[in-house]
């Protein structure tokens, strides 16, 4: 009898893979029936990650979002599943553990089915806990091996964290190709050594499709025993994406595998509905260099699942690079000699730092320290000139044990500044403090809501949740996304276009000034000059080290530094927050703040003002 092969659609990460942000509910609940009716599909993944922040970054509210988009699938009888960062939860910075706790049972009471759990540097200490919490609650545990190539990770490496995970209670494993660059056979292997040490146990296969081994990849652990396989579907399958549904089941039932038929009328139902979707505004943010397949992704390893927006990023920080470059009469660069010099970086800094595998937050951190070191040597600077504190806890050993040594530069690095490596289990550096956020939903007035899902979103997402309920995170993406709009109507080369442009978002009209090169637009220029001053005080102005979003604090553990504050040398004044990791900004000598020229939350450019230090 033929071995049945099951799929599922990992609806999730297909968006994610592809730009900044996921559907609107209404939109998912409209696709869902679609998606059902193609009749091809066990699981659905329709949650978790990058979810949950973006839902609230444009202003939704994602339990909403989770409980009315899980329930058509469970009427269907298809499983749904979740991305699970383990220490991590669903945010970029390690969670206590009584919001963990609070996680699954939250999910679990919302409709998810099943938790894929992992951590980047696969460590046990990260992983099992995460196991028990979740069958606690009445979920499937999957545990996931992250996949990358390397002298360290080996067949036999996975296979004796597979035992580990099964050991501890684990229902399923997921061999997680976050960048698809695990080789066919190695993965192959792998399988078959899981299936020797428990034939029963679940095996799922994820891989991204850029570098180009996924279709192999899949034919190879098929072979090997696998007994799901992740896919995507037109038109946000391939490039940066998953291998597509039709191409995966064609290729599977003619090596004679049981796999289930797909509806080829509600495939182009469901794929009309996602390039609607794009249309509305989820294609602002796609890059189109995303859609393609890239064998330039086999060396630096990155994640398909971060290109979407390693994309984006790329776009600001260019442009902040070369006006830093004109500036300095130096030569621009191209969005391709960028990203070159990015890989080339990445390939070079992931050995240093230990081979943590590139998935979130480990593959953010690696490249962001990579892009930091090509725009400080860009600059002349030293490489190593700016490493964020999320990196140096990597660095360090306090997300957990990474897979290889630090290189010495970097131990050397860490003595001079007085850092120290740490051994003891992750969670003891993060105290719970549910408690915390108790207290500020009750003095806000705010709803802990069915089943505590207020309080667990202000609890995990801490700023993006204060941004949506007081309305700044709607308004600051309807407006971004108005300026997107306005620039798609922008004119030729030396034609004259508009002046400004009427757009609409959600229904909301926005006027929007348009300005051609370097000119300033009419409005702003007289805005500008009718501002009144910043904050008046004595000293040296504090500049952004580089653009993103300034914050004093970056969770509730710091006090928030103040005018009249004295300061040493080295203190933390504030953070950019860029790139999903907050950078600190330190005194570089005594003083008193005599202003704070920009508020928390708001965007600043590199070298922009943000404090005065008399």
């Amino acid at each position: 009898m033929a071995k049945e092969v099951k799929f599922s659609l990992v609806f999730r990460d297909m968006w994610q893979s592809a730009g900044k942000y996921q559907p609107r509910v209404d939109q998912l609940v409209k696709v869902a029936p679609a998606i059902i009716k193609m009749g091809c599909f066990d699981r659905v993944e329709t949650n978790g990650g990058g979810f949950e922040q973006v839902n609230l970054l444009y202003g939704e509210n994602p339990n909403k979002a989770v409980r009315e988009w899980t329930k058509p699938f469970h009427e269907a009888g298809i499983q749904t599943h979740m991305l699970d960062r383990a220490l991590n939860a669903l945010r970029m910075s390690p969670v206590p553990k009584d919001v963990r706790k609070l996680f699954y049972k939250v999910k679990k009471a919302q409709g998810t089915d099943i938790t894929r759990i992992f951590c980047g540097l696969n460590d046990p200490r990260n992983v099992i806990p995460s196991i028990q919490y979740a069958k606690e609650a009445g979920m499937i545990a999957q545990a996931s091996l992250c996949i990358t190539h390397s002298p360290i990770h080996t067949v036999e490496y996975y296979v004796d964290l597979a035992k580990k995970f099964i050991d501890a209670g684990a229902d399923e494993i997921c061999l997680k190709d976050m960048a698809g660059i695990g080789r066919p056979v190695t993965l192959g292997k792998i399988v078959e050594g899981i299936k020797k040490i428990n034939p029963d146990i679940v095996i799922q296969y994820h891989s991204h499709a850029g570098p180009g081994f996924s279709m192999a990849s899949i034919l190879e652990v098929c072979e090997a025993g696998c007994d799901i396989v992740d896919t995507g579907m037109s038109p946000l399958s391939w490039g940066t994406g998953h291998a597509d549904i039709i191409a995966v089941q064609e290729m599977l039932k003619d090596a004679g595998f049981k796999v289930k038929e797909i509806n080829m009328e509600a495939y182009m139902e469901v794929r009309t509905q996602i390039q609607e979707m794009c249309d509305d505004f989820l294609g602002y943010y796609i890059p189109e260099l995303n859609h393609l397949n890239n064998s330039l992704l086999v060396k630096p390893g990155l994640p398909g699942g971060m290109m979407g927006s390693l994309m984006t990023d790329l776009e600001d920080n260019l442009k902040s690079l070369n006006k830093w470059k004109v500036k300095n009469n130096q030569p621009e660069l191209t969005t391709d000699q960028l990203l070159v010099k990015l890989f080339d970086e990445v390939a070079y800094v992931w050995p240093k730092v230990g081979y943590p595998c590139l998935v979130t937050p480990f593959s953010q951190y690696v490249k962001n320290l990579a892009l930091m070191n090509v725009i400080q040597m860009e600059k002349g600077k030293a490489r190593w000139s700016m490493i964020a504190d999320n990196i140096w806890d990597m660095i360090l050993g306090k997300s957990g044990q990474l897979p290889g040594p630090v290189a010495p530069e970097l131990v050397e690095m860490a003595k001079e500044q007085g850092r120290e490596f740490e051994t003891a289990d992750p969670q003891s550096y993060y105290p719970d403090n549910l408690d915390e956020y108790k207290e500020e939903m009750k003095k806000n007035g705010w709803d802990f809501g069915q089943d505590d899902e207020e309080l667990f979103e202000l609890a995990m997402h801490p700023e993006q949740y204060r941004a949506y309920k007081s309305g700044k995170a709607k308004a600051d993406f309807e407006a971004d996304l108005a300026k997107r709009k306005a620039a798609k109507n922008a004119p030729a080369a030396g034609a004259e276009g508009p002046k400004s442009v009427t757009v609409q978002v959600n229904g909301v009209n926005y006027k929007v000034e348009i300005a051609y090169g370097d000119a300033v637009p009419a409005a702003s220029a007289a805005a500008s000059a009718a501002a009144p001053a910043a904050p008046a005080g004595e000293g040296e102005d504090i500049i952004a080290p580089l653009e993103g979003k300034f914050y004093l604090v970056k969770d509730n553990s710091e006090t928030p530094k103040k005018v009249g504050d004295a300061v040493q040398a080295g203190d933390t004044l504030g953070y950019i927050e860029a790139m999903k990791t907050f950078n600190a900004i330190r005194a570089d000598k005594a003083g008193t703040i005599t202003a704070i020229l920009v508020n928390s939350g708001d965007s600043v450019e590199e070298d922009d003002p943000i404090m005065k230090l008399a």
